[in-house]
């Protein structure tokens, strides 16, 4: 079977590159608009609510259909469209039906490329590493490009930044191949059947909970740095340094899963997590344990996705592995996130950013041990 890899690899690119000019950025852009912290919570939660729901709409219709990419591309383009709403307004309740929509259409092409891609690779690593690695240099590629665009230009302008990323993953989402590849029909019993077993949910709790403990990170890590007197650019280069090491894990994970078990890499990555949330709560404004955090990046998403997704596409096998990847992602990215983020705008704005923090290590704390608990 010939493998599609520098399809995969372009979409992934410019997908991730969107993420890295919003998620570090769009923040300070909402702040510059005037708006206060519990609403800034509120608008960068809406990419987190609309995982819960949108991707298993989308992936149990790519599982049904067997149309996968198509619905890849017509969501792809819905998402640029409805982006274009934030040119006409900038209201809050203007801000949140246009971010609601676009963050609805972008949240469907990730479960149903995801299945794809490990699909091909039946779970193997190797390749899928090297195929999800081009995300994280998109990221890496559009939050440093981005960085330095915005200490010359004003912040207002990152709406248009975002918008070429966006153009560019609609053009890449026309290049993904056609068909997806078909393995024998196992487990077909309904997919509820499947998350009786033992451990499943187990797992999906512990899912939650870190990506809930992600929810300050990626709604005020910038805003942090930033009230700290770091400049822009300087921001961009600290959120690069944690995405080149989780491309640094993704091209050794297969060598990682020879010499450990996902169940351990997952332990070890909610470990990781809870150190380094209170490495940013207490050590802020010294940028070597800044760095030093970053660096846990590489566990505490690059190794934590690769080990989860491939655990989750080995439970969810046939006719169900683009709705595993989208329970996946709406059970952790999707509620734990919209947690995350919603906590984090109360918190931050009655208590302050450390307590924000420490409740961030908490919560990967407390999935390490639902984890530890649990059977897969």
């Amino acid at each position: 079977m010939t493998i599609p890899y520098w399809r995969l690899s372009g979409f992934y690119f410019f997908y991730f590159a969107f993420v890295g000019a919003m998620a570090p950025f769009w923040s300070l852009y909402l702040e510059d608009l005037a708006f206060s912290a519990l609403q800034i919570g509120i608008l960068m939660s809406l990419f987190q609510v609309m995982r819960i729901f949108a991707p298993n709409v989308w992936g149990a219709l790519a599982d049904r259909s067997g149309k996968g990419v198509h619905i890849v591309q017509i969501a792809a383009f819905a998402s640029l469209l409805s982006f274009t709403g934030v040119f006409f307004g900038t209201s809050f309740w203007w801000m949140f039906v246009m971010m609601s929509l676009m963050s609805f259409f972008w949240a469907a092409p990730m479960p149903v490329v995801e299945a794809m891609t490990l699909g091909y690779f039946e779970r193997d690593l190797t390749h899928y590493g090297k195929v999800r690695l081009w995300g994280s240099i998109g990221f890496i590629v559009a939050v440093l490009g981005v960085g330095y665009a915005l200490d010359i230009v004003t912040i207002k302008r990152l709406p248009w930044l975002v918008l070429g990323l966006m153009a560019a993953m609609v053009l890449f989402s026309l290049w993904l191949p056609k068909t997806r590849p078909v393995h024998a029909k196992r487990d077909a019993a309904p997919i509820w059947t499947l998350l009786r077993r033992p451990g499943v949910l187990g797992l999906l709790a512990a899912c939650f909970l870190m990506a809930a403990a992600h929810g300050p990170y990626y709604t005020f890590y910038s805003v942090y740095l930033q009230e700290y007197g770091y400049a822009k650019k300087s921001i961009g280069m600290l959120w690069a340094v944690g995405v080149v090491c989780e491309v640094a894990v993704l091209f050794w994970m297969p060598r990682l899963s020879e010499w450990f078990n996902l169940r351990n890499i997952l332990l070890a990555s909610f470990l990781a997590a809870g150190a380094r949330f209170l490495l940013i709560a207490y050590g802020v404004e010294h940028l070597s344990l800044l760095l030093l955090a970053q660096t846990l990046h590489a566990i505490t998403f690059g190794a934590y996705h690769a080990a989860a997704a491939a655990t989750i596409h080995g439970l969810f096998r046939g006719p169900h592995e683009a709705r595993g990847q989208a329970l996946y992602g709406s059970i952790s990215f999707g509620a734990g996130g919209t947690v995350g983020g919603l906590y984090s705008g109360y918190t931050w704005q009655h208590f302050g950013p450390s307590a924000t923090f420490t409740i961030a290590a908490l919560c990967a704390l407390a999935g390490y041990a639902v984890l530890a608990r649990s059977r897969t």
